[in-house]
């Protein structure tokens, strides 16, 4: 194995302190989401919401590569991911539904594509059998 990069952020006080990446361009204040008893404190993130732009951006980033290594022209695609924060009888967990629109493909090759970037994403390959990811093609 190869390290090719890697990130460094540091949080602080929890869901409701800040976070901040090492090179300083990333900087937000974290709020527990009203849905989940907090204060929703209006220009404040959370935790789901950054993993979401993580998981959106490195599963759009597999589909170019799958596209790529298909030779298969990849029409301008959006990838929204909804990440839920779950409450049960056993504690917290997270489930995810990523949503995939490539405007003008064709249905079927773009489904190809979406499952083949699934097995190659590096968030969909530390999520598997932890987190419940659906994929929906728009």
């Amino acid at each position: 194995m190869t390290g090719l990069y890697t990130a460094h952020a540091t949080a602080t006080n929890g869901r409701a302190g800040h976070v901040e990446t090492d090179d300083g361009l990333l900087k937000f204040d974290l709020s527990v989401p009203k849905g989940m008893g907090g204060e929703g404190k209006p220009g404040a993130t959370n935790p789901e919401q950054l993993f979401a732009c993580g998981y959106a951006a490195c599963f759009g980033g597999a589909m170019d590569f799958v596209a790529g290594q298909k030779k298969v022209k990849l029409s301008p695609a959006s990838v929204t991911a909804a990440v839920t924060f779950n409450k049960d009888d056993t504690g917290f967990f997270l489930s995810v539904k990523l949503t995939i629109a490539a405007p003008g493909m064709d249905r079927a090759v773009l489904t190809e594509l979406v499952h083949a970037a699934h097995g190659v994403c590096p968030y969909s390959k530390a999520t598997a059998g932890n987190v419940t990811v659906d994929l929906v093609v728009a």
